[in-house]
């Protein structure tokens, strides 16, 4: 986000131009007549026209909803909310007193969020009126995949939306927000935008964070898709089941009418067997071949794959991705029947796959390639399962050549992948180069020595002839991967992907392994390749 753009002017943008007013009156009905004990104090025909979680947002006219934070609760800034024009306020019986006290309406309810998505669709009309959804959930490939379903829709002809870790975007129009994940209110202000801007259509990453707080509450998604599920976010979920549970949730019959659902492991088959939504299921991987959909004769393309899904009633589906890793090949067919699932006509759907390359679509920091000889790529790839995808997917067939990789761990997260991811790479690589990913608030060393003793208990126990250098800070690692690779070489950074800063210590240092990489490679006397020009890359800006 652009440091002049303010909370205020960021949130301006992620609502429709043309406002609908709403009652506080109206939405009392609604939540008693969806069995929900709610009422008012003051004024319930205060008019609404928005609603906002963030006083330092509010615009005039909204709905302010106080609601307890991790050490504050909301009603402790009502008063700033009423100073920049809020109409009411809702909150629970905890902040009753604090919102009573400014003079301004104020709509009483038990849950606050269990309502407000609800409440906010309510606002901006996307209860009646909303962009077609697809919504992708799962460990990994969420970002790559959702991008790939939005090139095939507009290969189709669609107009199309996108809210993701890399960007939200609206048809053509790039839209900053000052959230990795949308608040509930944002998001139903941004489908509302979406839809004055002509989006029929909108793919949107679902974490397990915004199940966890409710923030796609009210949301109905038309197709909903599974990647798949691995050890991430532990530090949040505690457990892989309560991590399996939070996603499930995306699959029940009150958010998705249907679910496309990758099952090539057990969790794939939890869910499938959980979902109560429509189900399709996908194999991807040479198992679960009993699935509706399956991929099969894969072979090699260019860098990517060329492969073929056979479905029910004999119908074959052929598709090419561009994109390196059999990883990729999955992400791929998961795009692919997620857009059939959605109606498309399956004629209709190969024209489109055969004319516009589709599956082939750069995603910044996702396997993207820097460079060719030696191969240099940089991926997102921040936990164990991701981490070994991408390595199982870069080695060179050039005899002698060695696969160096140079990754961290993030601080205050799941600790416990630190070694895990440590031993990952002494199995998959030949030099190990430890740094620093994000470590936030924590001790970067602790950190880095925790994923090398990973790597080196893994290299003693099974005799692997992998080194191992514990190299920072991350633009010297980087720079050393460089002078340590020969042409025929292949060269992963990994973790980080598209990201453009490195917090240490509560400050963001400038930071892109994009080009960190193509500088490292330049002063040791290799060609990256020219950054791509159709696609968004911060890397690219000047």
């Amino acid at each position: 986000m652009p440091e002049a753009l303010t909370p205020r002017a960021a949130e301006a943008l992620l609502r429709p131009l043309k406002k609908r007013t709403t009652t506080l009156r109206a939405m009392l009905e609604y939540l008693h007549e969806t069995g929900r004990g709610a009422n008012i104090i003051g004024n319930g025909e205060a008019k609404v026209t928005g609603i906002c979680l963030d006083s330092r947002a509010v615009l005039p006219g909204d709905l302010y909803v106080a609601v307890p934070g991790a050490r504050f609760h909301g009603a402790q800034f009502a008063a700033a909310a009423a100073q920049a024009g809020a109409a009411a306020v809702l909150t629970d019986i905890e902040g009753e007193a604090a919102a009573s006290a400014l003079g301004l309406p104020v709509l009483l309810a038990g849950d606050v969020r269990e309502v407000v998505g609800e409440l906010a669709a309510l606002v901006y009309g996307t209860d009646e009126d909303c962009p077609e959804l697809f919504g992708l959930t799962g460990t990994n490939g969420k970002t790559t995949t959702s991008y790939m379903i939005r090139s095939v829709l507009r290969a189709l002809g669609r107009e199309t939306g996108l809210v993701g870790t890399i960007e939200i975007s609206a048809g053509q129009t790039p839209i900053p927000s000052i959230l990795t994940t949308p608040e509930a209110p944002q998001l139903h202000g941004l489908m509302a935008r979406m839809r004055e801007l002509g989006v029929t259509s909108a793919t949107m990453e679902v974490s397990s964070h915004s199940l966890s707080y409710r923030r796609v509450d009210g949301l109905r998604f038309a197709v909903s898709g599974f990647t798949n599920l691995t050890q991430d976010h532990l530090d949040l979920h505690g457990s892989m089941q309560e991590y399996f549970a939070t996603k499930a949730a995306l699959f029940d019959l009150e958010r998705s009418d249907l679910a496309v659902l990758t099952v090539d492991d057990e969790w794939g088959r939890a869910m499938a067997a959980q979902a109560t939504a429509e189900v399709w299921t996908l194999a991807t991987t040479g198992t679960g071949t009993d699935a509706d959909w399956v991929v099969v004769n894969v072979l090699p393309a260019g860098l990517g794959h060329r492969f073929e899904l056979h479905g029910p009633e004999e119908q074959v589906i052929t598709a090419v991705t561009g994109l390196p890793g059999d990883f990729n090949v999955s992400n791929a067919a998961l795009a692919v029947v997620m857009v059939l699932a959605s109606g498309v006509e399956l004629g209709q759907l190969q024209a489109a796959l055969d004319a516009a390359n589709p599956l082939t679509v750069q995603v910044p920091g996702r396997m993207q390639v820097i460079a060719e000889s030696p191969a240099a790529i940089v991926d997102f790839a921040h936990n164990p399962d991701a981490l070994a995808r991408a390595l199982g997917s870069v080695r060179s067939t050039e005899p002698g050549s060695k696969v160096i990789v140079v990754f961290g761990a993030t601080g205050e997260r799941d600790a416990t992948k630190r070694p895990i991811m440590g031993a990952v790479a002494a199995r998959h690589a030949d030099v190990v180069i430890v740094t620093d990913d994000d470590p936030h608030s924590e001790d970067p060393a602790r950190i880095r020595e925790a994923v090398a003793a990973g790597a080196r208990a893994e290299i003693l126990a099974n005799g692997l002839g992998s080194e191992v250098h514990e190299i920072h800070p991350r633009a010297a690692a980087i720079a050393a991967a460089a002078a340590m690779a020969g042409i025929h070489d292949t060269i992963l950074v990994a973790g980080r992907g598209h990201e453009v800063f490195q917090e240490v210590m509560g400050v963001n240092l400038e930071l892109d392994d994009r080009r960190e990489l193509r500088r490292a490679l330049l002063a040791n006397g290799f060609h990256p390749l020219e950054p791509a020009s159709d696609s968004f890359d911060p890397a690219d800006e000047g």
